[in-house]
This record gives C-alpha cells, sequence and structure tokens, in this order.
C-alpha cells in the first residue's frame, strides 16, 4: 500500500501542476477538476501512512522510527503527523485541500480571477509536494524491517498533541490560499469589495483553527511540561503567534475594503505576510536553527530547502505587488478620527507587534552569526510586547464605536473619559480591597474595557432589545471574539501577577503549606501503562473544608529512553492548584520527594477567553441572513 500511496503522490503533483497551468491561462472548469482529483489522490496517499502506522508496518521508514507495537492506537494514528515527514504530508494535503474546497465553493462571477486563484494554489501545492517527495519523503522502506519500532515522541503521545498539528496547519496553510487570491487579485488589477468578501472568509477559516491550535499547545505545555506557566515565548510558539498576529491585523484591514473600498494595496499586503509568516513559521521548526521541544526536525539541508522557497514565494508576491498596487483604487475619502484611522493604526501596531516578536525570536541567531552568545526571553518580550499590545486593546472598543470616513470628536472624548474612570476605579480598588500593584489594576482595567466595549457595540447596533439576536452572524462573531479577548486579559493578569510557587521536599507522610492548602504526601507508588513505567504521588491537599486528592507522576519511556512528567491539577473555580513531581533526595539522612507547587488563579478565564476568539471566528464563517435586516444596519457595518 505505501507504494500505492507514493505512486499517488506523484499523481497529486501532476495534477496540482495542471491546475496551475489551466488556472493561470484561466479555464475555470479545468482547474477546479484538476483541483479536486489532486485533493482526491493525496487524500488516498495519506491514508496509506495511516494506514502504516495503525498496522505497525515496520517495512516503512517513518513508521519505524515514530511507533510502537505498545503504543495506544490513537496515537499510533497521531504518529502520521507527529514527525517532520508526516507532517509536511499533512500539509501538501491541506494545501490541496484548500484549492479542492475553493473549486467546489468559489462562486464570485469572475471565472478567470477563481482560475487564477486555484492557478497560484496548484503552484504552491507543487512546491510543497516536491519539497515533501525530493526531500523529506514518507514512503521510504527498510530492508530489512526492524522486528519492533523506535517510539513517538513521548512528549507528543497526548490527546491535546494529537489534534494540535492539523488545527494549526489549517491556519498555517490556510493563508496559503489568502495568498493566492491576493496573487490573482493584483493580476487582475481589481482588489475590491468582491475579492475582499472572498479574502474575508477564507481569512477567517484560516484564523480559527489557528486560534485554538494555538491554544490546545498552549495547554498542553501548561499541563504536560510541568513549568506551571501557559506561554514561555519559546521560538515554536513565537512562530505561529507571529502569522496570528498578521492574520488578525488582515481580518480588520479587509473589512475596509469590503465596506468602503479602502485599503486595498494594504490588504493585499497584508494576505501576502499572513502566508510568508507561516512559511516562515514552517522554516523555524523544520530547519535546526532554532531549539524546541516543539521542534520537528533539526536537518540543515531541508532547512535551506525551506528557505528558498520562501524566498521564491515572497520573491514572487512581493515582486508583483511593487508591480501592481501602484494600480490600484484608493477607495473613499477617510481621515485619521475615523473607523478607517482607528482599523489603520490598529493594522500598524499589530504590524510592529509581529516584527518585535520576530527580533526576539531571531536575533540570538544573528548574534550567534557573528560569534556572540545572546538569550532573548521573557524580560524582552514583557518590555516591548506587552505595552505594544496594550495600544491595540486600547483602541478596540473605539474603531467599533467610530463612524466610517469621519467619526465624532466628542465620542472620542466620551470614550476616553469612560476610560479614564474605569483605570481609576481599579486603581482605587487595587490600593484598597483587591492589594494589586498599579500595573495589574490598569491591566483588569483594560480587560473589563473590551468586555464592556463589545457589549456596548452589540447594543448600539442591537437599536432595541427585542433585536439583538436578529443581528447577522457577523456582528456576534466580532462581539463573541472581542469578549473573549478581554477575558484572557482579565486571565493573564491575574494569573501572572497573582501566581504562587514553591517547592516542597517531603517524606512520606509528610505535609506542607502552600498558598493556604495543606498537602500532605500519602504515598509513592510504582505502576505501569501499556508502553511506560512511572513513580505516581498520592497526595491530599485541604484548604478551608475542602479536601482534593492530586496524583502527579514521572513516567519513563523505555523505547524512547525518555522521562516526561505528568502533572495533577485540582480546580477550585477560584484557580488552579498545579503540582508537579520532581526527583527523590535524601534529606538529613530522610528520603524525600520534591514537588513544584502552583496555585494559578483565574487560568480557566484566560483559557476561555482564547476559546471564544476561535469560536467567533467560526461563526463569521456562516452566512448572514441577508434578507432579514434591513439596510440601514447593513451600512452600519
Amino acid at each position: 500500500m505505501i507504494e500505492a500511496g507514493h505512486f499517488a503522490a506523484f499523481l497529486a503533483i501532476a495534477l496540482s501542476l495542471a491546475q496551475g497551468i489551466f488556472g493561470l491561462r484561466g479555464e475555470r472548469r479545468l482547474a477546479g477538476l484538476a483541483a479536486i482529483s489532486a485533493f482526491a489522490v493525496m487524500a488516498l496517499s495519506f491514508l496509506t501512512l495511516i494506514n502504516a502506522f495503525v498496522t505497525s508496518d515496520f517495512s516503512v521508514a517513518l513508521v519505524a522510527n515514530n511507533s510502537h507495537t505498545l503504543k495506544p492506537m490513537v496515537y499510533k494514528i497521531a504518529g502520521t503527523w507527529g514527525n517532520h515527514e508526516g507532517s509536511m504530508a499533512l500539509w501538501c494535503l491541506v494545501t490541496i485541500g484548500f484549492g479542492a474546497i475553493a473549486a467546489a465553493t468559489m462562486n464570485t462571477g469572475r471565472q478567470v480571477f477563481e482560475a487564477r486563484a486555484l492557478g497560484i494554489q496548484g503552484l504552491l501545492g507543487v512546491g510543497a509536494l516536491a519539497y515533501l517527495l525530493f526531500a523529506s519523503s514518507p514512503y521510504l522502506r527498510l530492508d530489512p524491517a526492524p522486528f519492533q519500532g523506535g517510539e513517538l515522541n513521548p512528549l507528543l503521545q497526548d490527546p491535546a498533541l494529537a489534534i494540535h498539528p492539523p488545527m494549526l496547519y489549517l491556519g498555517y496553510v490556510g493563508y496559503s490560499f489568502i495568498f493566492a487570491l491576493a496573487a490573482a487579485g493584483l493580476m487582475e488589477g481589481r482588489i475590491d469589495r468582491v475579492w475582499a468578501k472572498e479574502v474575508r472568509i477564507w481569512s477567517l477559516a484560516a484564523f480559527a483553527p489557528l486560534t485554538f491550535g494555538i491554544a490546545l499547545g498552549s495547554y498542553w505545555a501548561y499541563y504536560e511540561l510541568g513549568w506551571g506557566g501557559w506561554w514561555f515565548w519559546d521560538p515554536v510558539e513565537n512562530a505561529s503567534l507571529m502569522p496570528w498576529l498578521i492574520g488578525a491585523a488582515l481580518l480588520h484591514s479587509v473589512v475596509v475594503t469590503e465596506k468602503r473600498e479602502g485599503f486595498a494595496a494594504w490588504t493585499a499586503l497584508l494576505a501576502v505576510l499572513a502566508f510568508l509568516f507561516s512559511i516562515l513559521g514552517a522554516f523555524l521548526v523544520r530547519s535546526g536553527v532554532l531549539t524546541s521541544v516543539h521542534a520537528f526536525a533539526v536537518d540543515p539541508e531541508r532547512g535551506t530547502v525551506l528557505l528558498m522557497g520562501l524566498l521564491a514565494y515572497g520573491g514572487f508576491a512581493l515582486g508583483l505587488f511593487a508591480w501592481r498596487a501602484p494600480k490600484l483604487e484608493g477607495g473613499k475619502a477617510w481621515t485619521l478620527i475615523s473607523r478607517e484611522g482607528a482599523l489603520m493604526a490598529n493594522n500598524v501596531v499589530l504590524i510592529v507587534a509581529a516584527l518585535t516578536v520576530l527580533l526576539g525570536t531571531l536575533f540570538p541567531l544573528i548574534a550567534e552569526a557573528f560569534g556572540r552568545t545572546i538569550s532573548v526571553g521573557e524580560p524582552y518580550f514583557n518590555l516591548t510586547f506587552v505595552p505594544i499590545l496594550t495600544l491595540i486593546l486600547i483602541l478596540l472598543p473605539i474603531v467599533q464605536a467610530w463612524a466610517w470616513g469621519k467619526a465624532d470628536v466628542k465620542g472620542w472624548l466620551r470614550w476616553a473619559a469612560a476610560g479614564a474612570a474605569l483605570v481609576a476605579v481599579f486603581l482605587l480598588l487595587g490600593v484598597g480591597l483587591l492589594d494589586i500593584s498599579a500595573g495589574a489594576a490598569f491591566g483588569l482595567a483594560l480587560g473589563v474595557w473590551l468586555v464592556g466595549g463589545a457589549i456596548w457595540e452589540l447594543k448600539r447596533r442591537a437599536i432595541t432589545p427585542g433585536r439583538v439576536f436578529k443581528l447577522p452572524r457577523r456582528v456576534w462573531s466580532m462581539t463573541l471574539a472581542h469578549i473573549g479577548l478581554g477575558l484572557f486579559v482579565i486571565g493573564a493578569v491575574v494569573e501572572t501577577t497573582g501566581r504562587y510557587e514553591a517547592t516542597l521536599a517531603l517524606p512520606e507522610g509528610g505535609s506542607g503549606t502552600v498558598a493556604g492548602w495543606n498537602i500532605t504526601l500519602d504515598e509513592i507508588r510504582a505502576i505501569e501503562g501499556p508502553n511506560w513505567y512511572a513513580d505516581r504521588a498520592v497526595l491530599t491537599a485541604r484548604k478551608d473544608g475542602q479536601t482534593a486528592t492530586l496524583t502527579p507522576m514521572k513516567r519513563y519511556y523505555p523505547a524512547a529512553a525518555m522521562p516526561t512528567t505528568e502533572t495533577a491539577i485540582h480546580k477550585t473555580g477560584a484557580g488552579d492548584l498545579y503540582i508537579a513531581l520532581g526527583e527523590a533526595r535524601e534529606v538529613d539522612g530522610e528520603s524525600r520527594w520534591v514537588f513544584r507547587v502552583y496555585f494559578n488563579p483565574l487560568v480557566d478565564v484566560l483559557f476561555l477567553g482564547v476559546t471564544l476568539i476561535g469560536l467567533g471566528g467560526f461563526l463569521g464563517l456562516w452566512p448572514s441572513r441577508r434578507a432579514a435586516r434591513p439596510a440601514a444596519a447593513e451600512a452600519s457595518l
């Protein structure tokens, strides 16, 4: 079956090439047929890889290096994409899949534009498949086949990590079709409402799963790595955050193009940059230039091929933009004090934020090239990224409230007064009842500002209370996402400033106190799993009449010769009591076990906020019931 899958992948590259040729020639129907056919054969190819993992076919090098007969079935399947070669096969499948979905659903009424977009997507598929087949083939055989496999990285044997790569790739690769739409629009010289409507839909289709992919990765790191936090400014985390920031800017910019036909060149540039940052992320993760627990490969030769692809795509796109952008129309006039002005400020700040993350990620590499060793960590990002992000958050409610073209300055003054009053209230509460720092008080005021602004805007659009549930889904999408952002800020501020952490060294039967919790080590027990064995602690935590049993573990996977930390988390409603098991130590002639204990307040509010942002994106994909809403409401959007 692997040979059949290998052959199907070559068919897919031939069909993608045909899709590219037909598309660039303007033959919409033939390009669409080639796109759907390419997806069908690539899906068959990917299924043969899944089958090889399910059946433990160790004659396939990919399976022998990344699977084991004792591994649970769900992780055998996840092993298909939990490695470099398999993840690139998934990348190819998703790239071709977006082209097939577009071929089946796109209906702009502009056949040549659609054909060219499909053609560009086909050529992107050719590039991805060429890299897969000639630089990172997952179809290689071993002769003789080993009796047993080498095991998937134990850190990846987790439910969140099983679905994290597919979600992330739906986001990353989704921007490939937005790139194709931008290139097609630039070729045609028409970046207008029709183009913007199509780009907005596909931008949401990429942004929402990318949000969930980042959230899953963050939550996995939170409960799996035992470090107690939810974001570590890891280079691979940064690689996914950068296209997310560009994608957020694109979503706000394309609204102006769709409603006012403004920002045409700027929106096209953002569409190009979103995809180029996705390719940059793939290069950083797979080239070996960065070290991370998430990184897939450390092969500089493959990284060089990816870098060449990034330069080729980037050179083509930016060259096309430089050639065609000056000929695009500018749209309706606007002033700085208007919704367009606020959205442009929002965009500029998001771009600066993305470049700040890029600099922090790449600067150690640049320094190393000049013979110096420099690390860039959390202090840099706290001093640069956080203030920049704060500017965006202050702007958001104002963007929603201002009118198109030219806004009322009095309205701005009312918003400024409301914001100042909110900050003053939280500062007074901070030095009084809440006993928090001025920075934390400002952060909480900012979170409430976002939630309140989103709810106020929903009320303003509804006009009457009975009409609120008749508003178009895109309004609810925006409201849900902005409320989610506010909850994220509240959760992040409280968790970061209120986190309590301590180290306990306990003998069996011993107790210690952390954040008001009395924690007793009842026993340490050796247990065995399907492909691991572990030391498991049984702890009893008590506070104010509450009692909880926590069982953190230290696992060891013999096939991979690798230990992992399995944390124990007790959710209290106000936060998480979080315990990670360390090593045994001899203290004063007595054997003790070391535990890292954290209390993370409101961390679930943080993850709820990110979930609402993603759900808001998916809700925006649903078509609006245009017939049910008056023209005045349509114009106000």
